[in-house]
């Protein structure tokens, strides 16, 4: 993810997007989408009384893998950034945290949030004026920026060069970096997710991809990455995430999530969780 500057994954509410509403809310998996709950009794103050998808659950919408926000450890099971920050709103709530994982532009379009799929949206997610018309966001809760990764030897440092040298760039669809690079003039190759933008990039059929800054990081932490490929700008976009909500969301739930973010970067947890997964402070970064 980018939109922290994440930089990530931009489209107005398109007719794609009102085909991809009616599609989820054919669906009749087990995700029980639809349907309505408060919280369990175990919430506390304004959180009882949230309106929930599914029953003792804050269902959480997102796209894998998209390391370190969202992706699955060795186990199997999903972890990371996004996923801790969303377990605090949870356990505010009295319930558990309940992930789906799906198509990142059904996320950003609002079509999953407005057809009941899922509560909130926790993908890396910039909050851009474009995705404001369809999805409510929280505070923000990550300040991200853009990354180029290229593999070694190419001379190349900044994106002036990737043009002026003739560089294949690849850039991951639906994402604030795509958008950021189209205006810069590009036309890169776009891969349906981060994963498959790396294994372009790893294959040869892209000599630099753009993709946000702590993911880069990320991939690079991995020997088989860092021996052949190296991080050759930082893109400033200015990009902040945010946790969608549908359009017009039940207050008490979006007033818990705002709460629940200003209140772990006042007390400390945000910080811990941050370091937990970047192995660095706040404004550290890069």
């Amino acid at each position: 993810m980018a939109l922290w500057s994440k930089s990530r994954r931009g489209y107005t509410f398109s007719a794609l997007a009102v085909a991809a509403t009616l599609a989820l809310s054919a669906c009749g998996g087990g995700s029980g989408g639809g349907t309505t709950a408060t919280a369990s009794p175990g919430g506390t103050g304004a959180a009882a009384g949230a309106k929930l998808v599914n029953p003792g659950k804050l269902t959480t919408c997102t796209n894998i893998p998209y390391e370190p926000f969202q992706f699955k450890d060795a186990s199997g099971k999903i972890v990371g950034f996004d996923v801790d920050i969303v377990d605090l709103a949870a356990k505010k709530l009295g319930v558990t945290q309940q992930i789906v994982d799906i198509d990142f532009a059904v996320i950003k379009s609002g079509a999953a949030m407005a057809s009941g799929k899922c509560d909130v949206a926790a993908a890396g997610m910039t909050i851009t004026p474009e995705r404001q018309q369809n999805i409510d966001f929280s505070v923000p809760y990550f300040d991200a920026t853009q990354a180029l990764l290229a593999k070694k030897g190419t001379g190349a440092t900044s994106l002036e060069d990737v043009k002026a040298k003739n560089l294949k760039l690849g850039a991951q669809a639906s994402t604030t970096g795509l958008d950021y690079v189209k205006k810069q003039g590009f036309n890169p190759t776009e891969y349906a997710d981060s994963a498959k933008e790396l294994l372009a990039l790893q294959s040869g059929q892209a000599d630099v991809i753009v993709q946000d800054l702590p993911v880069v990081l990320t991939w690079l932490k991995k020997p088989e990455i860092a021996d052949k490929f190296e991080l050759i700008a930082s893109l400033n976009t200015g990009e902040q995430y945010g946790i969608g909500l549908k359009k017009g969301a039940d207050p008490v739930l979006l007033k818990t999530v705002n709460d629940t973010i200003t209140a772990a970067k006042a007390d400390g947890t945000y910080e811990k969780i941050y370091v937990k997964w970047f192995g660095k402070k706040p404004g550290e970064l890069g």
